[in-house]
């Protein structure tokens, strides 16, 4: 696979891009995570989702331990280069590492004064039987 697709690709100062993952049905955002140029050209090269974990500075192929896996429809680069948009099918429905559909399951309501995070989406498998 040709690198040249990468020249258009803009990496911050630590190599790394926010990478949205985005469930290729419904819309729904899932996930956001990083990618660096290894994770992204794995990406496009195998279709399914492989970012870069800063916590453990190494590779991170998406469902490694989990089994929910991402696999990917669509890789798209935002009008700047600087982030990257994935469709995707989301294997056991399940993104976040909290048991959850989405890692954005958490909505801001009331006046700004008295607002207050409000949980709208239930754990749909409990994290301890996900990871060992």
């Amino acid at each position: 696979m040709s690198s040249n697709w990468l020249d258009a690709v803009a990496f911050d100062a630590d190599g790394l891009l926010p990478a949205i993952a985005q469930d290729h049905r419904t819309g729904r955002v899932l996930m956001v995570a990083w990618m660096n140029a290894d994770a992204l050209t794995e990406t496009a090269a195998t279709r399914r989702a492989v970012y870069w974990s800063r916590s453990r500075q190494r590779l991170w192929r998406k469902g490694e331990e989990s089994g929910h896996q991402q696999i990917v429809h669509d890789i798209r680069l935002d009008c700047d280069g600087d982030v990257i948009l994935l469709t995707v099918e989301q294997k056991g429905g399940i993104a976040c590492h909290t048991g959850r559909e989405s890692c954005f399951f958490r909505r801001l309501d009331g006046a700004a004064d008295q607002a207050e995070w409000v949980v709208t989406d239930p754990v749909l498998k409990d994290p301890k039987q996900i990871y060992k």
